[in-house]
């Protein structure tokens, strides 16, 4: 197996060479959310609500919140990965404390992790308003792996 420049990083490497190079996860991309910042067991992403993210009762759907929440648990395990390591979300619970909306303003999820061994991690991230109310939580648990090469 050939080994490319980005299995030779660590995970914080790697991210912050994402974020040096101005680029966004893609699934982020897709959903308007973009990580603003990284450090060991540490992210942080942002995004602002609008109606293409509405249930039918006018709400940001609960796969929206639960997507930023995945994101920020996950990229807050990516930071502490050693070169050649991959993760994959195992679990994710999310507790929805209050609905979201476009009057919600830009919401912010903060991932931090707070275990990682040699095939598993844990995270756990916060969501909040732009008026700074605890709007969800959620814990993940993550499998770690060795990647193999794409």
């Amino acid at each position: 197996m050939s080994e490319t420049k980005e299995d030779s990083l660590s995970g914080l490497d790697q991210v912050r060479a994402l974020l040096a190079s101005g680029r966004q996860p893609p699934f982020g991309v897709k959903l308007g959310m973009s990580l603003i910042e990284a450090d060991r067991g540490h992210a942080v992403f942002e995004a602002t609500p609008d109606g293409s993210s509405y249930n039918p009762m006018g709400f940001t759907h609960g796969g929206y919140t639960s997507s930023i929440l995945d994101s920020a648990c996950g990229i807050a395990v990516h930071t502490a990965l050693k070169p050649g390591q991959a993760y994959t979300t195992l679990e994710l619970k999310v507790s929805f404390l209050r609905p979201l909306s476009d009057r919600s303003g830009t919401i912010r999820a903060v991932g931090r992790l707070i275990s990682i061994g040699g095939r598993a991690a844990f995270s756990e991230a916060t969501l909040y308003d732009a008026a700074g109310k605890l709007c969800a939580t959620a814990t993940s648990t993550l499998l770690i792996f060795e990647q193999r090469t794409r």
